[in-house]
């Protein structure tokens, strides 16, 4: 099958709730959204299930691997919109007593599971009262994970992993990358779209972010600002706050035109 040289691709903006049926509809009603104006994949925000008022809340609702309701949800979502789709992150069941992997599930347009990646870099964060420590409630994942779509191969990571250029380095050459997150407001107004900008330029590849954005019930307040950025560090498309689509189309003609210009990930010597 001939490679798609362009394609539309959609990041879904949510501002979760702690209660994950009105999530998965928020998410439906997103993923439709974007699915009408043509896009054909679709990536969601890390914990778009679920923004407990308690970091503990996520325990309840972990689910194992291929079961469960949130998986059923997402499975839909990609087969009834013929549509790629990443499913942000939803908690797993960990091996560990007491935690949840924090994972991204990757749905084809027949709904079915073609790649998983459990986050690797665990958030900590302390300024004043804002407080921050994942690895109390996560498990780590270890596994660098890519998968192939039309456009060619696709870079999965989440959030925190966003600080760690030598993650996306293991990934080799990717056409985009994607970073589900809930960035906090204080870190993303400092770092955000610096880091998303260099890891587009670093990799020379599209960088496709899909964030939570806004002020959650359990008072934590999320950055937004889900946008698309091009292998030259350009923003294509971003959406500052509130819930909503945010629409591009990577062009693999672009790609190739960045490398052969400025053929940096020929150079490397390390």
């Amino acid at each position: 099958m001939p490679m798609n040289r362009h394609a539309k691709i959609a990041a879904i903006q949510m501002v979760s709730t702690p209660d994950p049926a009105e999530n998965c509809r928020s998410a439906e009603r997103l993923v439709a959204e974007a699915a009408q104006q043509g896009a054909e994949l679709v990536v969601l925000p890390e914990y778009w299930p679920v923004m407990g008022l308690l970091e503990d809340d996520k325990m309840a609702i972990a689910e194992p691997l291929n079961d469960g309701p949130l998986q059923q949800c997402m499975a839909d979502m990609a087969r009834r919109h013929g549509i790629w789709l990443v499913g942000g992150t939803l908690p797993l069941v960990s091996h560990e007593a007491g935690k949840v992997l924090n994972t991204t599930l990757v749905y084809n347009p027949a709904g079915e599971r073609v790649q998983r990646y459990d986050k690797i870099h665990l958030f900590s964060f302390t300024k004043g009262e804002e407080t921050y420590n994942e690895s109390r409630t996560i498990t780590h994942g270890e596994e660098v994970s890519t998968f192939d779509a039309p456009f060619g191969k696709v870079g999965l990571s989440i959030c925190y992993d966003l600080r760690f250029p030598e993650l996306y380095r293991a990934m080799g050459e990717c056409a985009l990358i994607v970073v589900p997150a809930a960035f906090t407001h204080t870190t993303g107004a400092a770092h955000w779209e610096i880091l998303l900008r260099a890891r587009a330029i670093e990799n020379q590849c599209y960088v496709l972010a899909a964030a939570q954005g806004g002020r959650h019930q359990n008072g934590r307040h999320t950055w937004g600002h889900s946008m698309l950025i091009d292998p030259w560090g350009q923003m294509q498309s971003v959406l500052p706050e509130g819930e909503g689509v945010v629409l591009g189309t990577i062009e693999l003609d672009r790609i190739a035109q960045v490398r052969q210009s400025l053929p940096a990930l020929q150079h490397r010597t390390m």
